[in-house]
């Protein structure tokens, strides 16, 4: 296991591509859940340097905050509600331009003006979301959407 990270330049795949790999060896070997996804969350902070990055962690009819990195955030989302739950509840990627513009947006931090959040699916069934911000609008794309799914998919979630 790896525990240094190397930040790559270059395109935004470029720099998706090798921290892929990075993460992969920082999962390897590790079967705590948690701390791979503390892991995950520091690695994609510490790469792109968004405001907030963090797994919500679905617990009977709510999302309850788990590992992040970033400002304070709110504890506690229910399903439909936000992004987040939102995205729970379809059960599918959401990528959100202009946060000011999603109804229902949950304003965690005012700093917050993009979000990608990507539903964490195991055996079909929303276990977790990973929500990111960014205090940049329209900072995320279909580049970011297909390399964090990859990311997610790394997760053994037991």
């Amino acid at each position: 296991m790896s525990e240094d990270l190397h930040i790559a330049n270059g395109s935004k795949d470029d720099q998706y591509k090798s921290l892929l790999q990075q993460i992969k060896g920082l999962l390897e070997g590790e079967t705590d859940l948690i701390a791979n996804l503390a892991n995950i969350t520091a690695a994609l902070k510490e790469q792109f340097g968004w405001l907030w990055v963090g797994f919500y962690l679905v617990k009977g009819d709510e999302l309850v905050l788990g590992p992040f990195q970033g400002p304070i955030a709110c504890t506690r989302i229910r399903k439909g509600r936000g992004v987040c739950g939102s995205s729970w509840e379809e059960a599918k990627t959401l990528v959100v331009p202009d946060v000011e513009k999603f109804p229902g947006h949950i304003a965690c931090s005012s700093l917050s003006r993009s979000e990608i959040v990507l539903p964490v699916i195991r055996n079909n069934q929303v276990v977790a979301v990973l929500d990111i911000d960014s205090e940049q609008l329209a900072d995320y794309d279909e580049t970011d959407k297909q390399w964090l799914e990859q990311v997610i998919t790394l997760i053994d979630w037991v």
